[in-house]
C-alpha cells in the first residue's frame, strides 16, 4: 500500500512540474538568480554574445539598449510591451506612438537575440527578461559593473501596447527633482540609489528638443550651479527658432565620454553642466548633493548603487508565472 502512495505521489509531482512549465510559463514563480539554470543555461551567453557584437559595430550600442529598457520598464513594469509593433488587427497602437519615446533604437537587436535563444531554448526565455539582460550588458561592456546580480523569470505583457499610457506613465524631459525622486521612491529606491539610477545618462546623446524648455522657458530651475558658459555652448547647439526636424536632429553628448559608462556625468553635475534640470537640480539639493558628490570622487561607490538600483528597476512591478506569458517573437502578441 506504502509502494502504491509513493508512486502516486511521484507522478502527482511530476504532472504538476509538467504543468507549471508548459509553454515556459512557471505558475506560481517569482524572480530568482537561478531561474534558467537547468532549463537554459547557455541563455546569458547568448544574449552576452549578441550585444557585445552589435556594440562593436555601432559603439551607441549600449546607451540605446539601457534607454530602452527604462523605458519599457517605467510603464507598467518590464514587460517587453515596447517592443511589440502595431499590426492594425490585435495591436491598434504601438508604444513607439508616443512622443516620450522619440528617439528610441536597437528594437530589432532584441528581437535578433529573441531569434538565437529561440534556436536553443524554444518558448522558455521571455522577451522581457532578454531585454533586461542585454542592458545589463550593455552597462558592463561599456565599462560599467561588471557583474549585476539580476533576478530573472519575467513574463511578457498579454496586452496590446497603449501609446497614451506610455505618454502618461513616461517622465517628461523637464521633470524636476522633486518628481523624480518621488517616481523612483514607488520602485522601492533610496535618495542614493535615484541619483545613482541618473547616472545612467553617463551614456549616449541628448537631442536638443529636449532641451528647448530648459534652455528657453521663462520658468527657469531653482539651481544656481548652472555654469553660464555651458549654456550659451548649449544655446549655440541648439538655437530656439532651429524648428522641430532640426531640434530632432540635433543633439549634444551627454558628457565628453558618452560611449564609457563612468562617472563623469556627476563630475559635470557639480561644475555646473548638466544638460537637463534634474541633472543641474542635483548638485545643489540637500537630499542629493552629498551623494553626486560621493559618486563623483568614487565610481566604485556609484556602480555599486547603480547595480543596487538596477535590480530594483527592473524587478518592479513585473508579471510572472501565469501572469503573462513567453512569446515567440518579440515584436508580436501571441
Amino acid at each position: 500500500m506504502m509502494r502504491v502512495e509513493v508512486i502516486l505521489g511521484v507522478v502527482f509531482v511530476v504532472v504538476v512540474v509538467l504543468g507549471c512549465l508548459k509553454n515556459g510559463e512557471a505558475v506560481g514563480v517569482g524572480l530568482s538568480d537561478n531561474f534558467y539554470a537547468e532549463s537554459c543555461p547557455e541563455v546569458e551567453s547568448i544574449v552576452r554574445a549578441g550585444v557585445q557584437s552589435a556594440s562593436l559595430t555601432d559603439p551607441t550600442t549600449p546607451a540605446a539598449l539601457l534607454r530602452l529598457m527604462f523605458h519599457d520598464c517605467q510603464v507598467q513594469g518590464c514587460d517587453a510591451s515596447i517592443l511589440v509593433n502595431a499590426d492594425g488587427v490585435i495591436t491598434k497602437s504601438s508604444e513607439m506612438g508616443s512622443t516620450k519615446n522619440f528617439g528610441i533604437r536597437k528594437r530589432e537587436l532584441i528581437s535578433l537575440v529573441k531569434s538565437a535563444v529561440e534556436a536553443v531554448c524554444p518558448r522558455r526565455i521571455s522577451c522581457a527578461d532578454i531585454l533586461v539582460m542585454a542592458a545589463r550588458e550593455a552597462v558592463a561592456f561599456s565599462g560599467g559593473p561588471r557583474i549585476i546580480r539580476l533576478p530573472l523569470g519575467r513574463r511578457d505583457s498579454i496586452n496590446p501596447p497603449n501609446a497614451g499610457l506610455a505618454d502618461a506613465s513616461l517622465p517628461h524631459a523637464d521633470i524636476g527633482l522633486d518628481s523624480t525622486l518621488q517616481l523612483f521612491a514607488k520602485k522601492g529606491m533610496t535618495i542614493e540609489e535615484s541619483v545613482a539610477i541618473l547616472g545612467a545618462h553617463t551614456l549616449g546623446v541628448t537631442h536638443c528638443i529636449n532641451l528647448q524648455s530648459r534652455l528657453y522657458s521663462t520658468r527657469k530651475s531653482n539651481a544656481t550651479n548652472q555654469n553660464p558658459a555651458f549654456e550659451l555652448s548649449l544655446k549655440t547647439r541648439c538655437p530656439q527658432l532651429a524648428g522641430p526636424t532640426a531640434s530632432k536632429i540635433s543633439f549634444m553628448q551627454n558628457d565628453l565620454t558618452s560611449v564609457i559608462f563612468d562617472n563623469e556625468y556627476f563630475v559635470n553635475s557639480m561644475r555646473g553642466r548638466g544638460l537637463l534640470n534634474v541633472d543641474s537640480d542635483m548638485a545643489v539639493d540637500s537630499r542629493t548633493r552629498p551623494f553626486v558628490e560621493k559618486f563623483a570622487e568614487d565610481q566604485g561607490a556609484f556602480f555599486r548603487a547603480f547595480s543596487s538600483a538596477f535590480v530594483k528597476l527592473s524587478s518592479y512591478g513585473v508579471l510572472t508565472g501565469n501572469r503573462g506569458v513567453v512569446r515567440r517573437s518579440c515584436g508580436a502578441l501571441d
